[in-house]
């Protein structure tokens, strides 16, 4: 899940997180989600061992509410930046500066 500039939070899935980060913050390749707003931080990240699990828990995730997911992601805050630290460095330092703002 990624944390956006307008307060929003987008749900979905990737086989490379650093490349789809880009891609979103960019705006050329990224989701149309992200056109008018821009990605501040990854807040929940969770590795599947294969797409069609990944498409299945990214459905379960968008059924929630703005406060379950935001649950989820402090929940899981120390899993989702040990997982960033090893796939994503750039991304880490990414959510360390804007992630007081998210409430």
């Amino acid at each position: 899940m990624i944390f956006c500039s307008d307060t929003r939070i987008y749900t979905g899935i990737t086989t490379d997180i650093n490349r789809r980060w880009h891609e979103h913050s960019e705006g050329v390749t990224g989701a149309k989600f992200f056109r008018g707003r821009k990605p501040q931080a990854v807040i929940f990240l969770e590795p599947w061992e294969n797409r069609s699990a990944a498409s299945k828990r990214e459905y379960q995730i968008k059924q929630l509410s703005r406060k379950a997911k935001m649950d989820l992601s402090r929940n899981h805050q120390k899993q989702t930046l040990s997982w960033l630290s090893i796939q994503a460095p750039g991304i880490v330092a990414d959510y360390h500066m804007r992630s007081s703002g998210i409430s």
